[in-house]
Parts: structure tokens; C-alpha cells; sequence
């Protein structure tokens, strides 16, 4: 079950309400990944769990592992305006309209990550269901943050069916098109769901909808219908909210005469919470070598390739940093090897050379191009942990390569056989003192902090090959960043 908390937080579908064997929902195909996952339960991500070398498994496909999470849902409308299905043993039964009231609605919305309740809609609004209508009426106290936990009791003066299922409209926003928390936005109004022209929207409008729907704080804000087309009414009102409203009910509105929008003008949103966020400004080489290959940049949700008239050697120096492969070598051009991104380019990148990452350079423009001249660009080679800090290679605080970026490690279990092994792969001698404290030192570092309870033996051949955690969020603080000096350092 802490296994599967974890999976239903990353996947924001509430709480765990079983964990299944023995391929209870089918057999997978092609590879198994995991075997003898090891969660604590409060892990952010299943990748930061406790896990053996991937891939490495002693299992077949009958052995597949299920999750159910949540134990309500909402069907048959948008993602949060459905009917109400509660799960009932191994079966999703509806909801009967008068046995259920606003607190019920308030824990239903609270466990789909969908806001607050805006209205409770009874008569089959969203159609009728199939299968059972639940014989008991929920008595929520509105505190819950499950409906698994509500008490039952038995519904002994209604006699449902079908035609009294219950519907719900949670959120008075959507993000449609997209993932949970990026997409198309659309905001309820009356009884319609209504698009919203990319001129009528801003960054304190992103904020109370990210704010809305649980899904952290703006990233980016994309106009020109990014996440497609909508269908209906586009919002005649310009939303004029301040940033700290709860949710989108609240913010004033004003009517929009300066603006003619269609569909073409549908503004799209991606949040913090979302996997796209995580993605803008990575970049990749390809080409078939990890450190030497044609750039492609992840911008506005496309792989794009980069005008090789608006690069230089500081951006390509940032590349190598940010991949973990050294410095750059060379900056030349190629025959493209993917024709079919010919038309997506982006420019702009303005970057002084010492970014960690291609995203902290001043922002970049997509841009329509035609060239099949590519550009490509050679590194030194793989640098994945570093000691950074101190003026030379052999002391400062530890930061290593992960996910495509530097990040720090935290001091927790560390010792003498962990920074033995830092030296001895930074082919630095031998460790002199373990852990040295980083802020008075080295200073304290910035960004991820990627690893937690290190536990090396001082036999592996990489600080990789040790025991591990990554850390979660809000797991580790830089004030536990760790330090080395090896007997390397030229004081």
C-alpha cells in the first residue's frame, strides 16, 4: 500500500485503496522495469523509491502489479463535471441524488485534485449510469480527504435508479487537451464550458487556475490555440483576477470589446504540476552518441531544431553542462537527419556560458524555417559528479548529474567510505574528511538536490553503483548539502 500511495500521488488520482498481484488487470507487454519496489509512502515519484538496478527482475508478465486509487470518480463529462461513481467492492456503482448533499461533493472534488464543488446537479444531468446504484448515502463531513473514509448508512427512504444518478461540477476551470495539469484552458460558464481567447488571459489569471485545479504555480502560458482547437463559445469577458484568488468564480470580469477571437486564439496553460514543466528547455542530441550529435530543443511541447545563425559557443557550452557531457569541443553544421522538423525552429537563446541550464538564458521564440542545415555540436565527454566550490577539481561540495541536470547531495548517512569513493572516481586520492559542512566551506548549493542516504561499501566502480535515495520534494534543504576534500586538493 505505501507502494501504491506513491503511484496515485504522482499520478493525482488521490489516495491508494488496494494494491494488486498477480496481473489482476492483465498481463503487460514488452519490458518489466521494477521489481522489489521499496516505498516509504511519501516518496513524490515512483523513481524515487527504493528499487534494485532496473530492468534486473526475477519475474514474468503474470506477475504484474495493479493499483486502485480514490474511491470516487466522475464519468461521462469532462474531467472534473461528470456523473459521481463510487467503487463499491471491485465495482463502480452510481450515486443517488438525494443521498448525496455539499459535504459529499466537497470531499469528491477534494480527492479528484478537481477544487471545490460548484454544482451539485441531481435527475441524471450527465446521463443515466449502468450497473448498481449504491444503497447507502455518504455522510461526509466535508474534512475527509477521501470518500473511502465517510461514514455509511443504509438508504432505506429512496427508492432509486438510473434516472436519479447524481452529476458533479467541480471546478469552475478546465485544462482540456493536454495532461491533468496542462492544456487548453476552459472556464465554466452558466451551463456551457467556454474557451478563452490567448489576448484575455495573463500570468495573474494562470495562477488562480494552476491555484484551482491543484496543480502548483504557472509555467508558461501558450497562445494560439497550442493544445488544439475548442469546440463551442469563446468567452466574451476579459478575467481580470489578481493572482490570489482560490478560484476563478472570484476574479472580476470585464466585457472584451478590443478583441475578435476564434478558436485560432484559444489560450493554453502548463503548470508546475504538470510533466510538461519538467521538460521545457531540455535538450538532446541525436545522432546516435550521447555527448556529440544535432541539437533539438524541447520548447512549446515540440522537439525543435535551432537556427544555427542564432547559436555560438556559450550556448553550446551550456548544452554540455546541462547533458552532464563536460565542455564543448566543436559547433558545425549537418544535412538534417530529421526533415520532417524542418518547419520548427526556435531562436533567441542568449546565454553568458556559465548557465546550469539552457532555460535560465533569456527567453527564445519559435520560429517557421526551411534549412536542412543543422547544427551540431561535439562535447568533451561524461563529467557525472563533480566538486564544485572551492577553485579546483579535487574539493567542494558534491554535485552529481541526474534527469538532465546538476544537483546536490544531501549529508544524511554519509561518511568516510561514500567520500572515499568520490575520490577515488575523480581520481582525486583519497578522502581527508567526510561530511565537511558545505555552507560554511563550499557554500550552499542551488536547484535539485538529487540524492539521500548514501550508503556506498568503498568497492563500487561509481557513486551510482551505492545504495541510494533520491530525494522527494520537500525531502532535503540545501543546509544539508554535502562536502569533500580529497587528498588531491592543492591548498
Amino acid at each position: 500500500m505505501s507502494d501504491a500511495a506513491v503511484v496515485c500521488r504522482e499520478l493525482g488520482c488521490g489516495e491508494a485503496v488496494d494494491a494488486l498481484g498477480k496481473s489482476h488487470f492483465g498481463s503487460g507487454s514488452g519490458p518489466i522495469w521494477m521489481d522489489d519496489v521499496d516505498c516509504s509512502g511519501s516518496e513524490s515519484r515512483l523513481k524515487n523509491c527504493r528499487s534494485p538496478v532496473w530492468v534486473k527482475h526475477d519475474c514474468n508478465e503474470t506477475h504484474n502489479s495493479g493499483v486502485i486509487c480514490s474511491g470516487a470518480r466522475l464519468v461521462l463529462g469532462s474531467r472534473c463535471s461528470e456523473r459521481v461513481e463510487v467503487l463499491h467492492g471491485e465495482s463502480w456503482v452510481t450515486v443517488c441524488d438525494a443521498d448525496f448533499d455539499q459535504q459529499g461533493a466537497e470531499v469528491v472534488c477534494r480527492e479528484l485534485g478537481c477544487g471545490s464543488p460548484v454544482k451539485v446537479l441531481g435527475a441524471a444531468a450527465f446521463g443515466r449510469g449502468e450497473g448498481q446504484v449504491w444503497s447507502e448515502v455518504l455522510q461526509c463531513r466535508g474534512n475527509k480527504s477521501q470518500t473511502h473514509f465517510c461514514p455509511k448508512s443504509s438508504s432505506l427512504k429512496h427508492n432509486c435508479s438510473h434516472d436519479n444518478d447524481v452529476g458533479l461540477v467541480c471546478a469552475g476551470v478546465l485544462l482540456v487537451n493536454g495532461s491533468r495539469c496542462s492544456g487548453r484552458v476552459e472556464v465554466l460558464h452558466g451551463e456551457s464550458w467556454f474557451t478563452v481567447c490567448d489576448a484575455d488571459f495573463n500570468q495573474q489569471d494562470a495562477e488562480v487556475v494552476c491555484r484551482e485545479l491543484g496543480c502548483g504555480s504557472p509555467v508558461e502560458i501558450l497562445g494560439a490555440a497550442a493544445f488544439g482547437r475548442g469546440e463551442g463559445p469563446v468567452w466574451s469577458e476579459e478575467l481580470q483576477c489578481r493572482g490570489n484568488e482560490s478560484q476563478i468564480h472570484f476574479c472580476p470580469k470585464s466585457s472584451s470589446l478590443k478583441h475578435n477571437c476564434s478558436h485560432d486564439n484559444d489560450v493554453g496553460l502548463v503548470c508546475s504540476g504538470s510533466s510538461l514543466a519538467s521538460h521545457e528547455g531540455g535538450v538532446r542530441l541525436s545522432g546516435g552518441m550521447e555527448c556529440e550529435g544535432e541539437v533539438e530543443v524541447f520548447f512549446r511541447q515540440e522537439w525543435r531544431r535551432v537556427l544555427l545563425d542564432s547559436w555560438s559557443e556559450s550556448e553550446a557550452s551550456v548544452v554540455c553542462r546541462q547533458l552532464g557531457c563536460g565542455s564543448v569541443l566543436n559547433i558545425s553544421s549537418s544535412s538534417s537527419s530529421s526533415p520532417e522538423h524542418s518547419y520548427m525552429c526556435v531562436t533567441g537563446f542568449n546565454c553568458s556560458g556559465s548557465e546550469a541550464h539552457l532555460r535560465n538564458c533569456s527567453s527564445s521564440q519559435a520560429v517557421n524555417c526551411s534549412s536542412t542545415e543543422q547544427l551540431y555540436i561535439t562535447c568533451s565527454g561524461y563529467s557525472f559528479i563533480r566538486l564544485v566550490g572551492s577553485g579546483g577539481d579535487c574539493a567542494g561540495r558534491l554535485e552529481v548529474f541526474h534527469s538532465g541536470s546538476w544537483g546536490t547531495v544531501s549529508d544524511e548517512l554519509w561518511d568516510i567510505e561514500d567520500a572515499q569513493l568520490v575520490c577515488r572516481q575523480l581520481q582525486c586520492g583519497v578522502a581527508l574528511s567526510a561530511p565537511v559542512p558545505v555552507p560554511a566551506r563550499f557554500g550552499s548549493g542551488t536547484g535539485p538536490i538529487w540524492l539521500n542516504e548514501v550508503e556506498c561499501e568503498g568497492n563500487e566502480a561509481s557513486l551510482w553503483n551505492c545504495r541510494y535515495q533520491l530525494c522527494g520534494e520537500d525531502e532535503c534543504g540545501h543546509k544539508d548539502d554535502v562536502g569533500v576534500v580529497c587528498s588531491g586538493t592543492v591548498c
